[in-house]
Formats: structure tokens, C-alpha cells, sequence
């Protein structure tokens, strides 16, 4: 497997991992599809601005 390969597997993986905690975060419907839509239209850039701004402070936090 080359490099790019790998890259691209990880930031997939992380992508959905992201989609899931959009789907479970506290937010309304339309917050979470705006954030699903930026996730998968930017996928490395879309997750990395989410978990640094889209998530509330509550979503935020570790049970």
C-alpha cells in the first residue's frame, strides 16, 4: 500500500468518526446537516474546522 493510500484511508475513517459525533451532539437537525454536508465536501479540512468550531461545549465533553 502506498502512502497516499494510507493518507486517504485514515482521513476517510476519521470522516466518519466525525459524522458520527455530528449525528449524536446535541445540536439541531439543521446544525448537524450543515456540519455532515461541510464534513463531506471538505473532507480533511471540513473534520479538522468541525472539531475546532462546530462542536458546542457540551458535545465537547468526555463522559
Amino acid at each position: 500500500m502506498g502512502t497516499y493510500s494510507v493518507l486517504g484511508t485514515v482521513v476517510i475513517v476519521l470522516d466518519v468518526v466525525a459524522i458520527i459525533s455530528i449525528l449524536f451532539g446535541s445540536a439541531s437537525i439543521g446544525h448537524k446537516v450543515f456540519w455532515i454536508l461541510v464534513v463531506l465536501v471538505f473532507p480533511l479540512v471540513g473534520m479538522i474546522i468541525y472539531y475546532l468550531v462546530g462542536r458546542s461545549p457540551r458535545d465537547a465533553q468526555i463522559p
